[in-house]
């Protein structure tokens, strides 16, 4: 390759390597995309990321950046996570923007997990599927893959602690109805088309509420 060449090709991975670093993802998150499509996150999702349990809009702090990025890029892409404004949004990011939302929401502070025992008795429907499971119907409890009191492992299990009720009731329905299908191995959607609404609405509530003040310990 001729020295001007090289030069060029350097100077062009440079140049793309500064672009990538330069992405703010605290700005991003509050004020949006280069592309105005990309709306600020903070408007939906609050400046502390918590959500606003409320309206369904999820806590994003402290999530793992992978999932984070996979979920952004599963919406952009279709087919397995459907979301009409939140496809829209991922769909004005570019790459290097999700990886660097990610990344920010990634180190925003989480609230600590609380403990949950699976010894004692439970005390209703949703904590039962949550550390028992129902498995003469194949169901596993929660805990097993989203870790102790659904605190989340890894980049494939979120934490299901802390997130709000309908944010978490809408999940399951959107596996029961295929609209989400996204997860290893298809599970949740075996689990959720195997849910009523009545658990779905109770094993919601559980982990919403565990380990606030009237709720769950």
């Amino acid at each position: 390759m001729p020295v001007a060449h090289r030069l060029l090709f350097s100077l062009t991975a440079l140049l793309a390597a500064t672009a990538q670093a330069a992405v703010d993802g605290q700005k991003l998150y509050t004020q949006g995309g280069a592309n105005p499509a990309a709306a600020a996150c903070v408007t939906c999702h609050g400046a502390d990321g918590m959500g606003l349990a409320a309206a369904g809009f999820p806590r994003l702090a402290g999530l793992p950046a992978a999932y984070l990025s996979k979920q952004l890029h599963d919406l952009k892409q279709g087919g397995s996570r459907e979301h009409p404004v939140m496809k829209g949004i991922a769909d004005a990011l570019g790459d290097d923007e999700i990886q660097a939302l990610a990344n920010t929401l990634a180190a925003m502070p989480a609230p600590k997990p609380v403990e949950l025992s699976r010894v004692a008795t439970p005390r209703s429907p949703g904590e039962t599927l949550a550390v028992r499971g129902a498995w003469e119907r194949n169901i596993p409890e929660c805990v097993t893959c989203h870790g102790p009191a659904g605190s989340g492992v890894g980049e494939a299990f979120p934490p299901l602690q802390g997130q709000g009720e309908m944010y978490l009731s809408n999940q399951l329905r959107a596996w029961q109805l295929g609209t989400r299908r996204n997860d290893p191995n298809d599970l949740m959607g075996h689990i959720a088309k195997s849910l009523s609404e009545e658990e779905i609405r109770s094993v919601s509530q559980f982990f919403a509420t565990l380990g606030q003040a009237g709720g769950q310990p």
